[in-house]
């Protein structure tokens, strides 16, 4: 068995684990060890350039030859086209360039584009057992799922059946439960508006908020952390604010390989003189020079210098650092009355100034520079950097999100935000950097397991119901309810549920405890392979493809990461005749599930797109006039009071906020293992298996260690060791890493997910926003315990 979960005694645990191992009687929950060490090289000190467009072709047509290729992407982000699937960075508002994506868009629109498909013949010729058995990159490169799949009771192979037997077999599982609430409805980020809405409205018509998003894994911290002090979970600046700010400061985020469409504006920026700080555990090449694709010029040279000042913070060193650089704002202005902190913006729009002064007085120089890793030079650097703009803008995104005290994490930031008055005003203000490219929109439409009174008052009045009042359950809360037998069927509306959570052998267990799963894919994943009694794949139409409807050819519709909602439109003929829309499939299994209980024409709706947009329109705030107002060029804004500079907190007051230095206990020879992405990466879709920026190639299993680790453990580069996590007396193993000696902080390792998932405990969460910890991962490092492959 290649990872295994004990208490730090050893003695079994009965209650998680039956009791015949898992690995001898059933499909693997986690990829396959990999045959052979990765190949590790220099890395690379310049983003994009040449090798960014090779690889953008190689892989578009590769995928889906040149000529359907090229049309796809000149379709990418256009007025008249489909929306990136991959990240949430909006569009330029002026201008668009003919070739609108970066690189890893590319790889998203190939993977979704290609030739290959996976048809009920290649379901004939594989077990479940044998597919499990591959790798998650094999499983992808499979191709496009073609037709609706089943895997019955005691079967080991899928086999077809219709779109209305699968509609039929949900109802009946669906109708057969005591309750509503032991059903949960999984989301993920690439589901449309429309999509989304009728989704919550048939869960919420069944009876139930149990309404699990895939923003449960990433960015609830910053929903949860904004809200509370400024009065909205979202960021507070627009893509034109980058043209105008002074400072840029990107804190745990890698722009060059999560968000690549990001570096434009951040050279932009550098040209004109703006300074950008990243604070980090890892030098990223994005954060370092960048050398735009399409400047010819730029090719040939050495690229635009980014960073000015890097901060290598430790991992999960945050809010030491953050509380640094308020001390050196407070202790500057202190010599300078009136020249360095807002006084006037404080007193006028703020409360809690004081205790935040007094807890900072508190904090000394040498527990900030202990805990963050970073000498009080460079946090003085950085707070003169602050201190000389007007206009500063914060940027984040995961490095920030996945700790015990993520919501700490970006409450820090905005107390810093705050001291500057930078929200607010042009060329200022707070900017989670969202990842999947409408994740933050499922919120807004209403995927959320703790509704507002005020958005059930509003479905009540406009369809006629009664929405369940009781809060839902979150996805951790989903895990476990699954586990203890109080939760019988999960649907997913798109993702890799398995791949995307924590505590892989424990979620693991917990899916095969259920009567249905369920989940709605474009492409064959190891979530399909670990499975209640019944499975159910859905197969559904992507981005790239155009949805015909009686209406005529429909539209979909995006939320990015700073609230403009946008269409978008499919440009190629589908990748199978049998797939249906995510808006249809959902109006599918309420008219099975619901029947006459629902009173909702849920086939008129999704026979023109344009009437489920009314209803929104309807229903949700911001969003009067939608129809007309998403066909306007670049769609349009939705209510932002923080952004137009007002707090829509109850007192209408942004809040400073006092919070305790977390205290991070390691052991002789542990680390704080944080998971990363590698560059041929997207959430849970592989596109290869090179990390190029990094200089890792043809492997993923490896571990970043500091040089200086390796020597006090007696670990050497290249060697082959087994990854221990510790959590409240558990351990959880996961086997066979290859040591890469790399510049990371002392007491710091850095992996990729999903594979060291299996070392994230369940009950190891972000407190209020109950975010999966994956990047404070206690571990010790020791020679593999298993042969060479």
């Amino acid at each position: 068995m290649a990872d295994a979960r004990s208490n730090e005694q050893g003695a079994p645990e009965e209650a998680r684990r039956p009791a015949a191992s898992l690995a001898e009687v059933l499909p693997c929950a986690q990829p396959p060890l990999e045959p052979k060490a990765p190949d590790v090289g220099p890395v690379q000190e310049v983003a994009g350039g040449v090798p960014a467009v090779v690889s953008s072709l190689q892989h578009v047509w590769g995928e889906a030859g040149p000529l359907r290729g090229s049309r796809l992407l000149l379709k990418v982000n256009q007025e008249d086209g489909f929306d990136c699937p991959g990240c949430a960075w909006p569009d330029p508002e002026s201008h668009r360039s003919v070739a609108e994506f970066c690189e890893n868009g590319a790889k998203a629109v190939a993977e979704e584009g290609t030739k290959a498909r996976v048809t009920p013949e290649f379901f004939r010729q594989h077990s479940v057992a044998e597919l499990a058995a591959r790798s998650d990159l094999w499983l992808g490169k499979q191709g496009r799922l073609t037709h609706p799949m089943v895997l019955r009771e005691g079967a080991t192979h899928y086999e077809p059946l219709s779109w209305e037997e699968a509609f039929a077999l949900v109802a009946e599982e669906l109708n057969a439960l005591g309750s509503p609430d032991e059903a949960c409805f999984y989301t993920s980020g690439r589901t449309s508006n429309e999509a989304a809405f009728l989704y919550q409205l048939f869960v919420r018509q069944l009876g139930t908020n149990n309404l699990p998003d895939c923003a449960d894994l990433c960015h609830e911290s910053s929903g949860t952390a904004l809200g509370e002090v400024i009065g909205i979970g979202k960021g507070t600046v627009t893509l034109e604010d980058f043209d105008k700010a002074e400072a840029i400061f990107v804190i745990g985020q890698n722009p060059g390989t999560n968000h690549p469409r990001m570096l434009t504006s951040l050279q932009a920026a550098a040209r004109r003189g703006c300074q950008i700080v990243s604070i980090n555990p890892l030098p990223e090449t994005g954060l370092n020079r960048f050398k735009h694709p399409q400047e010819l010029i730029q090719l040939i040279g050495p690229g635009t210098a980014i960073n000015r000042l890097w901060l290598p913070v430790r991992i999960n060193g945050d809010v030491a650092l953050l509380k640094g650089l308020g001390k050196a704002l407070l202790e500057a202005d202190a010599r300078n009355p009136g020249r360095v902190v807002d006084r006037e913006f404080i007193r006028r729009r703020t409360v809690g100034f004081e205790a935040y002064a007094q807890a900072l007085r508190a904090v000394s120089w040498d527990e900030v520079v202990e805990q963050s890793g970073v000498a009080r030079e460079q946090l003085r650097a950085a707070a003169e950097i602050l201190a000389g703009s007007e206009r500063t803008i914060f940027c984040w995104a995961m490095g920030l999100t996945q700790h015990r005290n993520a919501v700490a994490n970006i409450q820090e930031i905005v107390n810093v935000a705050l001291l500057r008055g930078s929200v607010g005003k042009p060329g200022a203000g707070l900017c989670p950097v969202r990842g999947h490219s409408n994740v933050q929109g499922d919120r807004t439409m209403g995927i959320v397991e703790r509704p507002s009174p005020a958005f059930l008052d509003a479905l009540k009045r406009e369809l006629g119901f009664e929405p369940p009042r009781n809060p839902g359950l979150d996805t951790v809360a989903t895990i476990r309810a699954m586990h203890e037998g109080k939760v019988r069927v999960l649907f997913a509306l798109g993702g890799n549920f398995l791949s995307a959570t924590p505590d892989t052998e424990f979620t693991a267990e917990a899916l095969r405890r259920t009567r249905l799963t369920a989940h709605v894919s474009t492409k064959l994943n190891r979530a399909h392979l670990v499975h209640g009694r019944r499975a159910l794949i859905l197969p559904c139409l992507g981005r790239t493809e155009r949805d015909v409807r009686a209406g005529g050819e429909q539209l979909v519709t995006v939320e990015n990461s700073m609230g403009v909602v946008h269409t978008s439109r499919g440009a190629v003929a589908p990748a199978s005749e049998h797939l249906r829309g995510e808006p249809e499939i959902v109006a599918g299994l309420a008219r099975a599930v619901l029947g006459a209980r629902s009173t909702v024409d849920w086939q008129g709706l999704v026979e023109d797109y344009d009437r489920i947009r009314d209803v929104i329109s309807r229903v949700v705030p911001g969003f009067e006039g939608f129809n007309r107002r998403v066909r306007e060029p670049g769609g349009f804004y939705l209510p932002n009071g923080p952004r137009e500079g007002r707090f829509t907190t109850a007192d209408a007051k942004a809040h400073f906020t006092v919070h305790p230095l977390p205290r991070i206990e390691l052991g002789p020879g542990q680390l704080l293992m944080m998971t990363i992405r590698s560059h041929d990466q997207y959430n849970t879709t592989l596109y290869g298996l090179d990390d190029r920026y990094r200089g890792i190639r043809n492997g993923r299993r490896v571990v970043m260690m500091n040089p200086e680790d390796l020597r006090e453990l007696g670990l050497s580069e290249g060697q082959v060791v087994d990854l221990t996590s510790h959590f409240q007396g558990e351990t959880r193993v996961a086997r066979r890493f290859v040591v890469v000696p790399y510049r990371i902080p002392r007491r710091c390792a850095a992996t990729y997910f999903p594979e060291t998932n299996v070392l994230v405990p369940i009950d190891s969460f972000a407190e209020k926003s109950r975010t999966p910890a994956s990047k404070s991962v206690v571990i010790s490092v020791a020679p593999s315990a298993e042969p060479a492959a």
